[in-house]
Parts: structure tokens; C-alpha cells; sequence
């Protein structure tokens, strides 16, 4: 009893400790960001929020709309195609494009707090409708996951080969292109060796393996990484064209290939467990030092489209819900007869 006792506060002052290192590394970004901002707001003899204004009325904001919009929806519809693939693979093949759909969009709405919680949600659809069971689940959405850290490394890989020149010159602050080979050869390196730790013989009977939470990965081919970085390929590929379209009605000037090799690295940032999007904040003020208001902007564009995502998971919440909980209890009710 005392031990336990003992145990509970001190795995309280843990977490306690872990948020407050989460906040004041995201106080400590978007300090750095105001900084930066603040001083280019002095050198052209402006307030910062005169600064901010004159660079928001300066862009186009209804083509920036016009590009928004249908690439939010054209995002959605890969996607979910991309996670219905996997699910059909590797958890069910009763489960159809169209009634994936319902349940993608609504997770965009979840998703608002925290991405794991949207795809808790998928998981929750295939143990009610599917009766899959719920680490298989999760464990496609963790395969998921991993196609998109290789498929952002990648495509950033290639922007760097094409456009060296350009990661060097925006690298004046951070050896960016150095800490960029150096992840790339560590993915590539560390990609065959899951393979084989998931695939072959020689690790068979490891309890590691055996885990339910992995059952995707033993299954899954190489052909299959590969083909479901195919599917989802357009998404980024698009991305890289938005992005590029938008930094320019906004009038910061950008080329395709600055984009092509910095995006990719710009959503891997994101993905760090810091609020709002912290990580990702900061690296568009490394990467484009002359123009530190385009923090600013990466605020704006992920307002939007999670906003516009979650505004698609609204229109198809009633269908959601009807597969989630009418349609299950029907089932139930089925079975019990």
C-alpha cells in the first residue's frame, strides 16, 4: 500500500513536469517567432501589428479561397481512399470506399483536438461494424502513420537532390541540408531491417512481433509501403503546389522546388507533440528568414483547412453516426435473435 502510494505522486509530478517542459518549449517558439517578426517590423520603421496588417491586406484572399477549398476536398478524398486500402488489406475487406467515408470526414472533427483521437475513432468504426479487433485497428493506423513520416522524408529527399542549392543558401542558420542527409540515410537504413524484423523467419515467436498492436506490419509487403505511398503521394504533391501558390498571393516569393524540398520537413515539425503546431512555427521563420510573417501564415493555412476538414466531417456526421451506433445495434439485436 505504501509503495503504491508512494508511486502515484510521483508519477503525477511526471506529468506534471512533461506538460510544462511541452509549454515552455512552446512558449519559447512562439517567442522566437514574435522576435523575429517584431524586429522586420522595425526595420521598416512599423508597429508589429501594422507589420501583420499590411502583410494579411496584401494577399488575395479570394483566389487563395478558390485554392483552399477544392484542395481540402481533393485532400479528403484521398485520404480516405488511402486508409480504406489499408483497412481492406489488413483488417477486413467487407469494408467499402463509401463507407469509409462517413467515418474519415467525421474524424476530421475529432482530429480539432488530437489526431490520435480521430483515428481512435476509425478504430471504434471497425470494432462496431466490423467486429475488428481493436489493437488490429490501431494497428493499421500506426502503419499509416509510418508511410507518411517515409513518404514526407521521401519527397523532401528529392526536393534536396534537385534543389541542393537552395536548401544550402536557406541553411545560413542551421546546417539544415547536413541534419537532413543525415535523417535520410537513417530512414533508409532503418526501412530493411523492419522488414526483416516483421517479415522474416528469423525473428518469428518474438513476443515484440506477436504483439497485436504490430499485426499490420507482419503482413504488410514491401510492395505494400510502396503502393500505399503511391496512393497518398498526390496529397503532398498537391501540397507542395498550395503552398506554393498561396506564399506567393501572399507576396512572399517561392519556387516549387523551395517548397518540394521544405514542406515535407515543415509537416514533420509539425508532428512533434508541441500545441499548436509549435515546431512547425519556428522552422518557417529558419527557412524563410527574410520573411518571419510567414509564421504568421502557416497559422493561417492550418486554421483553415482543419477548419474546412472538420466543416466536411459536419456534413457527413449524421451518416457517421447512423454506422457507428444505429446500424451496430442492429447487429446486436440480429445476433441475439
Amino acid at each position: 500500500m505504501d509503495q503504491k502510494s508512494d508511486q502515484q505522486p510521483k508519477s503525477g509530478i511526471r506529468r506534471l513536469a512533461g506538460k510544462a517542459l511541452l509549454w515552455s518549449l512552446t512558449a519559447g517558439c512562439f517567442y522566437l517567432v514574435y522576435a523575429r517578426t517584431n524586429a522586420a517590423a522595425a526595420r521598416e520603421d512599423k508597429t508589429l501589428l501594422t507589420f501583420i496588417g499590411d502583410f494579411f491586406a496584401a494577399a488575395d484572399w479570394v483566389l487563395w479561397l478558390c485554392v483552399m477549398m477544392p484542395y481540402s476536398i481533393f485532400f479528403f478524398l484521398v485520404d480516405t481512399h488511402a486508409t480504406w486500402r489499408v483497412v481492406r488489406w489488413f483488417n477486413s475487406r467487407a469494408v467499402r470506399y463509401r463507407d469509409m467515408l462517413p467515418i474519415r470526414a467525421s474524424a476530421y472533427i475529432l482530429s480539432l483536438i488530437n489526431e490520435q483521437i480521430g483515428k481512435g475513432a476509425m478504430s471504434l468504426y471497425l470494432l462496431r461494424r466490423h467486429e475488428i479487433p481493436g489493437w488490429q485497428a490501431i494497428s493499421s493506423m500506426v502503419l499509416l502513420g509510418m508511410v507518411e513520416i517515409y513518404q514526407l522524408l521521401i519527397f523532401s529527399a528529392v526536393g534536396v537532390w534537385l534543389y541542393y542549392d537552395l536548401v544550402v543558401a536557406a541553411s545560413s542558420q542551421v546546417a539544415l541540408h547536413q541534419i537532413l542527409i543525415t535523417v535520410f540515410i537513417v530512414a533508409a537504413s532503418y526501412f530493411p531491417v523492419h522488414l526483416m524484423l516483421f517479415r522474416s523467419d528469423w525473428f518469428a515467436g518474438w513476443r515484440f512481433r506477436d504483439n497485436s498492436l504490430f499485426s499490420a506490419f507482419r503482413q504488410a509487403r514491401a510492395l505494400d509501403y510502396v503502393l500505399i505511398l503511391l496512393f497518398k503521394a498526390p496529397n503532398l504533391l498537391l501540397a507542395v503546389l498550395v503552398y506554393t501558390l498561396s506564399l506567393n498571393l501572399f507576396s512572399v516569393p517561392v519556387a516549387f522546388g523551395q517548397m518540394l524540398a521544405f514542406l515535407p520537413v515543415i509537416f514533420i515539425a509539425a508532428a512533434l507533440p508541441l500545441p499548436f503546431h509549435a515546431g512547425a512555427l519556428v522552422l518557417w521563420t529558419v527557412l524563410f528568414p527574410d520573411f518571419p510573417e510567414v509564421g504568421i501564415f502557416s497559422l493561417v493555412m492550418h486554421t483553415f483547412f482543419v477548419s474546412f476538414n472538420a466543416l466536411i466531417g459536419l456534413v457527413f456526421l449524421p451518416l457517421a453516426n447512423r454506422q457507428l451506433f444505429d446500424e451496430a445495434t442492429s447487429v446486436v439485436a440480429g445476433v441475439q435473435d
